[in-house]
Formats: structure tokens, sequence, C-alpha cells
């Protein structure tokens, strides 16, 4: 005998004929009006057309599923919430599948908060022969936290843990599915606490998929001072993933100077990467157990901090390393050696930190012209003429990124010695190697490379061990072509393309140290890290402003005896780095009149406001000034888009974007069940 269910909505006339009813529907069709009760798919439960029927009336049964026995209750019910009618049918579905295998899939991120907020889900509590719905406040928590993991693979959120379809208010009368979990936590924070003020941080090595998951974890706990955004790509599509830091995380405020710290450029040089992503997650962590100074850091600064410039050679590495752990491997050489160049380089063989526009030989080439800026030097043609093929995506995304925010000071964190290197790295006479080759901002380069050292546990000390090179003489640190020369570097490309000063923190000797090494290295550097981020709050800042009272965007800002000029930002705030003293300060625009002051900086003073006041008038441009090749051209960057066209992906016949289906797609696709369609991004 078959059971239908009538739809109210539907005009009827039944008349018997023998054993046969016929059924006569009016003003619809049969399909519409009559069905059969059956279970429905997950599809139909995701959109919402999923019905138990009335006359089921829920039935307490033992909890039997293996994924499931920690869940905070004994018995469960069927149909479930999503329309599962057994326990078979469940276990046959992909739902409980991506349950038994998110632990892996996620590399543990999110577990087991995950896994026992589906269970309240796929194996709801019955209590009494009623069904109990989880609390929908449980679910919103846990997606809040946790929906940067599913990003980083690429996989959407799971429709069964819809917080607004499948889960309830309190007032509905719901339970929560983690309380026994988070019972558990807290007493495990209490018996590592000593009721001060703490920062957990887990010291081992991160894949690069952990680290985007680290880092977006990071972003939503601290979301009000903080957030994460890409800069670009590298060769093989991974994100360069960069975190920010600042009371008004996504704006630009006016005063308030900006810093970026860059790890992991040569894909090799780990250590780097490791205390950037410990420093995002101490900086979250301090500033919401009220430490001041990270506070007053973070409230009065923009921190841009990029963990990793090399995603790609970071994994060659890394992989290198693991099979030399391996112990049936006879040619084990251990962390410190790691070939010395295992992967330095990106994807396409190239050093990155040879890879910028070599502007300094056009500085050295121009020091004879009387009026000549050795600030925001253009990126030359050639640069793209005859290295389009070989301008690496990283560079790209770098370079873009620095013309993109007023940097004030850089750090970029790499491995192989113990010293603080700042510019010019290459020398100023090209068949010398190891030439001192000062910038017109030596003075101010030293003392931020000092701030550095001194901060550091070991690095200025004459005892400590060094690496070959002999820097304890010198405090620790170095004038980088002094060292040894080259071309094409990032800091001298900071220092000559923008406003912004870049040193090179060389950590240590060993490029790739033990998991045991990284926790003595944090605490040797995190102080060093906090200190240079305060340096930023030295020299004079101020506002550039016409008569109006509108800021002038890029005013040169010049200092009487130093050859080199910073610009306002966008709305004419500017920042200058300058020792205490006395100093002639020059601001102008063109079409505006100069204005000079001079200004005395105390040496108890970190920083001073000095702002200027131009007033139009018209004024003839210097022909020395101008006549300079290129200079007029700064404005101009990739003439040829050669970049902006190859990013741009590929679109079907109906403009719909291709894309391959994601790794962890095999882990469905092949044992024969309903495809999970609802697991992929913009299905």
């Amino acid at each position: 005998m078959i059971n239908f269910v009538r739809r109210s909505d539907c005009h009827i006339i039944q008349f018997m004929d023998n054993k046969m009813l016929t059924v006569l529907i009016l003003l619809s069709s049969l399909a519409t009006c009559w069905s059969v009760p059956r279970r429905c798919t997950p599809e139909e439960a995701a959109i919402g057309r999923c019905r138990t029927p009335a006359e089921e009336r829920p039935q307490c049964m033992e909890m039997v599923l293996g994924y499931c026995q920690d869940v905070p209750y004994s018995h469960t019910t069927f149909p479930n919430i999503v329309g599962h009618r057994s326990r078979q049918d469940l276990e046959m579905g992909a739902e409980y599948l991506l349950l038994s295998v998110i632990h892996g899939l996620l590399n543990g991120e999110c577990s087991p908060d995950i896994r026992l907020l589906g269970c309240s889900v796929l194996a709801p509590r019955c209590q009494d022969n009623k069904l109990m719905k989880p609390c929908r406040s449980s679910c919103e928590m846990v997606k809040k936290s946790c929906i940067h993991a599913f990003e980083a693979i690429q996989m959407a959120w799971p429709y069964f843990l819809d917080c607004d379809r499948f889960f309830v208010g309190d007032e509905e009368g719901c339970y929560d599915p983690l309380s026994e979990l988070r019972e558990k936590q807290e007493v495990a924070f209490a018996n590592i606490s000593d009721g001060g003020i703490f920062t957990i941080i887990q010291f081992t090595y991160h894949t690069n998929s952990q680290m985007y998951s680290i880092l977006k974890k990071t972003a939503s706990k601290c979301s009000h001072i903080s957030q994460t955004y890409s800069i670009g790509r590298s060769v093989e599509g991974k994100d360069l993933l960069a975190i920010e830091f600042s009371d008004n995380p996504g704006q630009h405020e006016l005063l308030e100077p900006e810093i970026k710290l860059i790890g992991n450029m040569h894909g090799n040089e780990v250590l780097g990467r490791q205390l950037l992503i410990y420093l995002a997650q101490y900086l979250c962590s301090e500033y919401l157990l009220g430490n001041e100074r990270i506070q007053t850091i973070i409230n009065t600064t923009r921190i841009h901090i990029l963990p990793s410039m090399n995603p790609d050679g970071y994994e060659i590495a890394a992989s290198e390393v693991a099979d030399r752990n391996d112990p049936e491997n006879i040619y084990q050489e251990g962390h410190e050696y790691n070939g010395w160049t295992s992967g330095r380089a990106n994807a396409q063989n190239l050093d990155l930190n040879r890879n910028f526009p070599e502007l300094t030989s056009i500085f050295y080439n121009r020091r004879r012209f009387r009026h000549f800026r050795s600030d925001h030097i253009p990126i030359p043609e050639s640069y793209w003429l005859n290295k389009v093929e070989v301008v690496a995506p990283e560079t790209y995304a770098v370079m873009k990124w620095i013309r993109s925010f007023p940097f004030v000071i850089s750090a970029s964190l790499h491995g192989g010695e113990l010293v603080i290197s700042y510019p010019f790295d290459l020398s100023r006479h090209p068949q010398e190697d190891r030439m001192y080759s000062p910038t017109p901002d030596e003075q101010i380069f030293r003392q931020l490379a000092r701030t550095y050292a001194d901060a550091h546990a070991t690095m200025s000390n004459n005892d400590t061990e060094r690496c070959g090179a002999s820097f304890a003489n010198k405090g620790g640190i170095t004038n980088g072509a002094q060292w040894y020369s080259f071309a094409g570097g990032m800091s001298d490309f900071n220092y000559l393309h923008s406003n912004c000063y870049e040193i090179t923190v060389e950590l240590g000797c060993d490029k790739f140290p033990s998991e045991v090494e990284l926790y003595p290295e944090w605490l040797r550097n995190k102080e060093a890290l906090l200190s240079f981020m305060e340096f930023v709050h030295r020299g004079i800042k101020g506002i550039v402003k016409d008569e109006h009272g509108n800021g002038i965007k890029g005013a040169t800002i010049s200092v009487r005896g130093m050859r080199h000029d910073i610009t306002s930002a966008e709305d004419g705030d500017y920042w200058r780095l300058l020792n205490p003293g006395v100093h002639i300060v020059t601001a102008a625009a063109s079409g505006y009149s100069k204005v000079s002051k001079r200004i005395h900086l105390p040496r108890k003073t970190l920083v001073g406001r000095v702002d200027f006041v131009l007033k139009k008038v018209p004024r003839e441009p210097s022909l020395d000034y101008f006549n300079i090749p290129e200079l007029d051209h700064y404005e101009r960057f990739d003439p040829f888009n050669q970049f902006e066209q190859s990013s741009q992906r590929e679109l079907g016949e109906n403009g719909e974007e291709r894309t391959e289906k994601p790794w962890w797609w095999a882990y469905f696709s092949q044992l024969g069940i309903s495809a999970p369609t609802w697991l992929l991004r913009n299905y």
C-alpha cells in the first residue's frame, strides 16, 4: 500500500471504479499535489526543501557512531536534523565522511570543535524521545573562529553547519554541544597559568596552509585591530598573505606611520618566517590581555607583516629537511646544512633579492648633477624591456605593495649570519666587492640597525659566536656593500624608490634551525622586534597643506645637508626620521612657494610635530632638475602591463571561471557517494 500526502492548495474530485481509484487533479498537476514520503537529499536540505513527516515521532537510541562518541550526551535519534533516516544512511553520506577526515584536512585546526558541532546536527541529542537542537550561539562562535581554515583549503562552509537553519536560540531550549570541551580547556589553561598575563603560542614549524590558517584565525580573533589581505601570488599560485595591525585596520590614519616586516624572502631561510607568525599571534593576544606597551604600539602605528615572500621556495626547503630526518636516509646532513641553497630561489629559480630594479648604479652615475634627487628614482624602462620574462611575480607584488602604502621603515628577516645590514648593498665602485658605500642617511640607518642589534639578546655582544664573518667589533651591524656587494636588492630599492628605510636582519648561522630552537630564538628576538617597531616614532612628522587647509600630496620634505628627500602621502601627512639636533627643514611642491623652518629636536623628544602651509604661486621649473632623464616618469609603473595580463583567469565559453577541483576533492569523489558539491566554493 502506498501512502499519499495531499497538499492543501490542490482541488481534487475522487470517484471509485471497482478496485481502481481515479483521481482527477484540477488547477494543478499530479506531481505537484501528491508525493510519497522519502528522505530528502542533502541538497534539498541545504535549500530548505527537507520536511520530516508529522506522523514520525522521535525514538531515542544509544549513540553508536564512532566519530561522535565524545559528544556530551549518550542518546540520539533518526531522522536527524538534515533528514538522514537511519545510522546506516548517515554513515554512507558525505557529511559523516567529512567529519571523519576534517582533522587531517584542516591540519588539526579547530579540532575537535568542528567535529562535535557536526555531530550535534547529524546525530542530535535525544532526551525523553524528543530531539534537542544545538545552540545557534555555539555555531556562530565556531564559524567565526574557524571559517578561515576552510578558506585556506578553498572549501565552503558545510551546509549542515548553517547556523540559521539547523541551530536554534536559547529561548527555544537549545543545548551547547561544546560545553564539556570548554570546561576541559579552562582546566588546562588554569593548570599552565600563574594567574597573570600570558600568551599561548605553539613553537613549531608551520606549512603554508597552516600559516594561512593561523594568520586568518588571528585576524578573526582580533578583528577590531587586525585584518589579512593578499599582496599577490607566487609563481605556483600561492597567496602572499599579509596581516595588518592597527586601531583602524584597512585605513590609513592621518599622521600614523606605517611599517612592514618581511620574512622568508629566501625560501630556505625560515626562522624569520616563524618569528613573524609568532609576532602576529603575540600582538593579538597581548592587546586583548591589556598589555599597555602592545596597545600603545598598535594604537599609534599601522603594522604590516608578510611572513613569507617565497612560499614556493619554503616548500622545497621544508621537504628536503624532512627527507634528511628520515632514519633510512644515509645522506643525513641535518637542519644546519640544508644545502644552503635548496629552496633559496623561487619556483622560477630566481633569487628574489637580486630581482628588483637596479637603481643604486643610477644614483652613483648621477651624483654629478647639482640638483639630483636620490629619492623616488623611477624604474627604468629597460627593467621591463630586457627582463619582462624574468621579473618574478613575488618581486612585482612587493613593488606594488611598496608603492601602495606610505611605509616609513621596514625589516627583511634572513638567515646565515648574525648581523644587521643596511644600505647601500651595491658597492659605489664597480670593481670593489667590499667597499663601504653609505647612503645620505648613513646616521639614520646606523641608528635603526643598532636599535635592533642592541635589543637582541646576543647580536651586539663581542663574545657571541659568529658564522664566519667578524662583526663583533662593529656591534653587530654593517654596511651592506662593505660586507659584500650585490645588485638588485630589495633594501636599496626601498630607499631609492620610496620613502621607506629598510634594514636586513640576519638572524643566525642556522638557516633552518630545529624546532627545539624556535622558542629560544623567539626570546632572543622578541624585544628587538618590538623596539624596531617603536623606532618609527623618531624625528619629525606633520602635514603639508595649502592655504585652504587641504593636504598636498607629493610635497617634498628636505633637510639641509642631507641629499635625500621624502614626500607627503595622499592626505599631505609625512614622516621624516631624524636624529636629535638642529635641522633646517623645507617643504616644497610644484606650483607652491617653498617654506623653510629651523627646528630643534631635543634628545629626550622622540618625535616632533612640524606642519607647513604652502601658498599657491606660479613657479618656473629648474632646468637642471627636470632635464635629468626619467625623473619626470616616476608614476610610470609596469608600462606594458605584462603581469596584469598574465594574472587574468581563464574563462569558459559562457564566461564562467574555469577552476580545477581542489586537492581534497579526491577524498569524496572516489568512494562512489553522492558528490558533495556543497563543499565547493562559488558552486
